[in-house]
């Protein structure tokens, strides 16, 4: 059996392969498979299991070397004495490579892994959670990781501009001055997977976008990822206009927090009317993130734990 792979870091070669090759030659030796090198894949034959084993360590050890920035001997040891690999738990087995050369973004949950196999599985996912759960960030990683890999030409970050409460039209500065503090958490998280420079000419390309849900009333959007934030507050025409955007090789992701709702009270939420009117649809992916998701301060857990019992003695009252 022959399996290729292609190399995550192609300016790491030296640092995969060891000291002459020395990493390699302990594969070749230990599952008893050939490995050639060809440019920036390596070719891999051998029997089938032994040759999915040595493609699946390989796989680790690329992981580890972009995520530590090193890999010895001792680690490659590690990999291939471990007796079941396909008993290695499912929050490193999702790991996904981005353009931040000494970052890979793993699901901590195994609610954030059943996101992540949801959004790679499906062409259209919703993702409800509280705040903190990693519905934004997992997303983008999901975009980026896909965009650097070359299986979609465009990234597209869309929000709708509700103001939480206050009123900001008062503010200086043109329309994108005004809607910025909408779309910062957007680039909070791009910024933590690419660099500044890379993220700026991407956008110039027009490669990325960041923009107000508004914005994408009218087009069609092919070959792209188009991730919807915040959409617990789109009104039903709104989640119907951006479901309509999805065009041929795209993938779309829609999240949300339903319990934090800033439209008007009389204004029924687009995301809650969409998943229950879509949940039947095949090849529609559904996922709800809890309070166990969240990976921010220990404190934010704690803070949604008395939110939602407060909430839930107020039901029980009326």
């Amino acid at each position: 059996m022959e399996v290729t792979i292609q190399l995550d870091s192609a300016d790491k070669k030296l640092e995969l392969f060891g000291p002459a090759d020395s990493h390699l030659r302990l594969l070749r030796q230990y599952l008893d498979v050939q490995i050639t090198a060809r440019q920036n894949n390596l070719i891999i034959n051998g029997k089938t299991a032994n040759a999915n084993r040595a493609a699946e360590i390989i796989d680790r050890m690329q992981k580890h070397l972009i995520k530590c920035d090193t890999l010895t001997t001792a680690d490659v040891n590690a990999f291939l004495t471990q007796n079941n690999y396909s008993t290695v738990t499912p929050e490193t087995g999702r790991a996904l490579t981005v353009y931040s050369r000494k970052k890979v973004i793993e699901p901590s949950t195994k609610g954030q892994l059943k996101y992540i196999e949801t959004m790679l599985a499906n062409d259209l996912t919703f993702c409800i959670g509280p705040a903190g759960t990693g519905k934004t960030y997992l997303a983008v990683a999901i975009a980026v990781s896909m965009l650097k890999k070359k299986q979609i030409r465009k990234l597209v970050l869309a929000r709708p501009a509700v103001e939480a409460g206050e009123k900001l039209g008062f503010l200086p500065g043109d329309v994108q001055a005004k809607v910025n503090p909408y779309l910062r958490p957007l680039f909070d998280a791009l910024e933590d997977m690419m660099d500044f420079t890379q993220m700026k000419k991407f956008m110039e390309l027009d490669i990325i976008e960041i923009i107000p849900l508004a914005f994408m009333r009218g087009r069609t959007l092919n070959e792209a990822v188009i991730i919807c934030d915040e959409a617990q507050n789109t009104s039903h025409l709104q989640m119907l206009m951006v479901l309509t955007r999805l065009g041929h090789g795209s993938k779309m992701i829609v999240n949300g927090d339903i319990t934090q709702i800033d439209l008007d009270a009389r204004q029924k939420s687009g995301m809650v009317d969409a998943i229950a009117l879509l949940r039947r649809i095949k090849g529609i992916g559904f996922v709800e993130l809890t309070q166990k998701d969240i990976v921010r301060h220990r404190l934010v857990q704690n803070i949604v734990r008395a939110y939602k019992k407060k909430a839930k003695a107020k039901s029980q009252r009326q």
